[in-house]
């Protein structure tokens, strides 16, 4: 993987607000390796109402950072893409690429991965989201072969709102569903909304099993597209660690589906 540094090459971010900001976690985790641009989907809440309402746009928004520039292309939303259910985010990846014809993947794809990595197949879940969505998060970790120990959320459907949650009850949270769990094998943090990358160390210091969120494990999957080294210091099991089938990955992202959902 490049560790040149005089021209990191860039990564295009499609994200639910509208302000289309570049998520902190980007330069934080690789502020020498990687360059972001993103774009912004304006998702009115984070339901499926909400998803429906913007789920159409993501190609055109992926196809105005390819112009842009980006060498690797990442739906940055994790419910976003995981609300119908794991064939369609395999779909929506699939047309993202095809509009493109740039590697491309979702946060959802990014967990599951992640958790994959690490070593994790039984999960507690503690999320930002109401039970119908953690409904829709069980069923999609189901299909993607994990078991679910125990889920807990915050039930909130404020885009904004959401990255106003502060560590300590992000921390609560996350400790309070594992111990739910009993016997969960990890945690994960479902929502990039919440801020979790400066509580991950210290929670996995006190629960002793990795501990997964959304949009730290975004980067460190959206990166490896770009060909850069995903590992970083301070922030985790995850960030310690290789992924080895990047090849694979672009192969199939740029693969053409027969069924690919409509999105453009």
């Amino acid at each position: 993987m490049s560790t040149d540094t005089s021209t990191p090459p860039l990564v295009g971010l499609i994200v639910p607000p509208a302000s289309g900001k570049v998520p902190d976690d980007g330069w934080m985790l690789y502020p020498n390796r990687a360059r972001f641009i993103a774009r912004g989907l304006a998702l009115p809440t984070i339901s499926p109402i909400g998803y429906d309402a913007v789920i159409d746009s993501v190609a055109a928004r992926a196809v105005e950072l390819a112009d842009a520039g980006a060498t690797a292309i990442s739906l940055m939303g994790t419910s976003l893409s995981f609300y119908r259910g794991a064939d369609f985010n395999r779909q929506l990846i699939s047309a993202i690429a095809t509009a493109t014809g740039l590697p491309s993947t979702t946060m959802s794809e990014a967990v599951v991965r992640a958790l994959r990595t690490v070593g994790v197949r039984r999960v507690a879940l503690a999320t930002a989201y109401t039970d119908d969505v953690n409904a829709r998060l069980i069923g999609f970790l189901q299909a993607e072969g994990f078991d679910i120990a125990a889920v807990k959320g915050l039930a909130i459907t404020d885009v904004v709102g959401v990255g106003d949650v502060t560590p300590d009850t992000l921390t609560t949270l996350a400790q309070e569903v594992f111990a739910q769990a009993g016997t969960a094998q990890g945690v994960l943090i479902s929502c990039g909304g919440l801020k979790t990358l400066g509580i991950l160390e210290t929670l996995e210091a006190r629960l002793g099993v990795p501990v997964i969120s959304s949009s730290p494990a975004g980067f460190w999957d959206a990166v490896q597209l770009a060909k850069i080294d995903p590992t970083a210091d301070g922030f985790g099991q995850l960030f310690r660690r290789h992924r080895s089938d990047v090849s694979d990955r672009m192969a199939s992202s740029l693969r053409s589906s027969n069924d690919v959902p409509q999105v453009s």
